[in-house]
């Protein structure tokens, strides 16, 4: 593995205070995750001491208000730092992207006491988050789900499980999704638990073929007794606030793919560059200067449409449909870089002495999560041609 460290993108960025946030992060990035990252995802080790550091850098609230502690970062900045952190090490740029999902609720739904009383913390006090809308049962179709929480005076207590849930057993709080009333989607309300309230309980984390550094684990709720003051909005509204949630997420998903696509591409280019064969660097030939070309093509048109995304939604604008796009070509376009950059290391790319095999691997599950990317299909077609009549 070559220890030359790849070249800065060249971002567009929209203040002179963002620039010197993107310098920070790549300056940690480099300095205290990328050196780690191929030993610690091996092992399975899972980071928490970077997830402290981001905080007390202000890293982890980014695109929330500074009222409670957040950064008061448009999200394509934010998206930019998702980027650079994932491209360095998935496990933590997804993570952060996933913590920013599960404070999502609270920050747009919940009440100013609410926001007040949990939100430091959350977006600046050392804590984690994770969200919990899957179930064994109810992926795609989360609009299913069967936990129940019953009102029990002042109390909620919640009962079912939840799957698929980063950071799950780590986290210090989840956002839970809920069936509290009617069958689908308007039976479901939202609600803030603490990661160790009484009754709930991980299960042993699954065994992945990638970020195996970021534990994704079943979580059982056994009569989890949650305060009517931690439910997020009103009663039935959580359906809405989980896609609400989803439509940002998937840019932190595009955006975090966009940066494994990256450090594919700079693993590849650097290993080109070296690599002689025939008495010439193999970069000078011409089948595999085109598949260069294609793989920075994908990543550049990839960074173009969620960050398009990004500004429609720091606009105020309607960006469900961009979203969903981004999430899909970005995805797609990560698969297609890391594997071919696989291939430009030849046997060397598919030993885990080089981080492309893991970056393949890695890959793959961003085609899933938030969302599989058939779905995405789905909701852009239905913006495109409304809803199917069948």
């Amino acid at each position: 593995m070559t220890d030359r460290a790849p070249q800065p993108v060249d971002r567009q960025l929209p203040t002179e205070e963002s620039r010197d946030l993107l310098a920070l992060v790549r300056e940690i990035a480099q300095r205290e995750i990328r050196p780690r990252a191929a030993d610690e995802e091996d092992s399975g080790r899972f980071p928490r001491e970077i997830f402290t550091l981001l905080s007390e850098a202000g890293l982890l609230g980014l695109p929330y208000a500074g009222e409670f502690g957040g950064g008061e970062q448009p999200y394509e900045v934010y998206l930019q730092v998702l980027e650079e952190l994932a491209a360095a090490r998935l496990t933590v740029g997804l993570g952060v992207s996933v913590h920013s999902l599960a404070c999502h609720g609270l920050a747009g739904y919940g009440t100013k006491e609410q926001q007040a009383a949990h939100l430091p913390a959350m977006l600046g006090g050392g804590l984690l988050g994770a969200y919990c809308l899957s179930e064994p049962a109810s992926g795609s179709d989360a609009a299913s789900l069967t936990t129940k929480a019953v009102r029990d005076g002042d109390d909620w207590i919640i009962t079912g499980t939840k799957a698929w849930i980063t950071h799950g057993g780590v986290a210090d709080f989840y956002t839970v999704l809920a069936r509290t009333g009617v069958e689908g989607p308007k039976g479901i309300t939202a609600f803030l638990v603490p990661g160790d309230a009484e009754g709930l309980t991980a299960a042993v984390p699954e065994k992945k073929m990638g970020m195996k550094g970021s534990p994704t684990a079943q979580l059982h709720f056994d009569g989890v007794r949650v305060p009517d003051a931690r439910r997020i909005g009103e009663e039935g509204q959580g359906f809405t606030i989980a896609l609400a949630a989803l439509d940002a997420g998937r840019l932190g998903i595009a955006a975090c793919a966009i940066g494994v696509a990256q450090a594919a591409l700079d693993e590849a280019l650097t290993y080109a560059l070296d690599r002689r064969q025939f008495g010439h660097p193999i970069a000078d030939f011409q089948g595999l200067r085109f598949m260069l070309a294609d793989m920075a093509t994908k990543i550049e048109a990839g960074r173009a449409l969620y960050l398009a995304a990004a500004r429609l939604r720091d606009a105020g604008k309607p960006f469900s449909r961009q979203a969903a796009m981004a999430k899909l070509f970005c995805t797609d376009a990560a698969m297609a870089v890391t594997t071919d950059a696989v291939q430009v290391l030849g046997g060397y790319g598919y030993t885990a002495d080089f981080p492309v095999e893991r970056l393949m691997r890695e890959a793959k599950v961003l085609q899933i999560v938030e969302g599989t990317n058939q779905i995405q299909r789905m909701v852009i077609a239905r913006h495109l041609a409304g809803p199917e009549t069948r």
